[in-house]
C-alpha cells in the first residue's frame, strides 16, 4: 500500500526531501542539518517533530500532527497486513512467525512459543545508495 491522503503526502514529501539531513550526512547523526550531534546517537519522535516544524515553517503542534497521523496510518496499515511503501525510504511489512517449541537456555525446560507477527523495513535503493556515498 502506498500512503496518499494529502497529509500523509506532505510528511512522505519532508521525508523523501528532508530525512535525510535529519539523519544526518556522511555517518553523523543530526536532528536536522544545522544542529549538533544527537545525543545517543539516534533520532526520536519529538526530534523529527523539531525538525519537520523548523524545516517547514509550521508550529510544533502542527508538526506533532502530521507526524502522528503518518506513524498512526502507518500502524493501522500494518495492522490490516498491508504493505507501506515510502519511496526513497524503503517499505515495510509484517512477517508472520508460526508457533514452535524451544528451550529456556536458563532452565533447559522446554517452552512453546506463541506465534507472532514482526514489523519488518526493507530499505530502498536511494537510502542505502546515500549510506554508502
Amino acid at each position: 500500500m502506498i500512503i496518499t491522503c494529502p497529509t500523509i503526502a506532505l510528511l512522505i514529501f519532508i521525508l523523501n526531501y528532508g530525512i535525510l539531513t535529519i539523519l544526518g550526512t556522511h555517518g553523523k547523526k543530526y536532528a536536522c542539518a544545522n544542529t549538533a550531534p544527537v545525543k545517543g546517537g539516534y533520532v526520536n519522535k519529538s526530534e523529527l517533530i523539531k525538525a519537520v516544524a523548523d524545516q517547514n515553517a509550521l508550529s510544533s503542534e502542527d508538526a506533532a500532527i502530521i507526524v502522528e497521523t503518518f506513524f498512526d496510518e502507518m500502524k493501522t496499515s500494518l495492522s490490516e497486513g498491508h504493505r507501506v511503501e515510502i519511496r526513497g525510504l524503503g517499505s515495510f511489512k509484517v512477517k508472520h512467525y508460526e508457533g514452535y517449541s524451544g528451550r529456556n537456555p536458563k532452565t533447559g525446560k522446554m517452552v512453546e512459543v506463541a506465534p507472532k507477527k514482526l514489523p519488518f523495513f526493507r530499505a530502498g535503493k536511494e537510502l542505502k545508495e546515500f549510506l554508502n556515498e
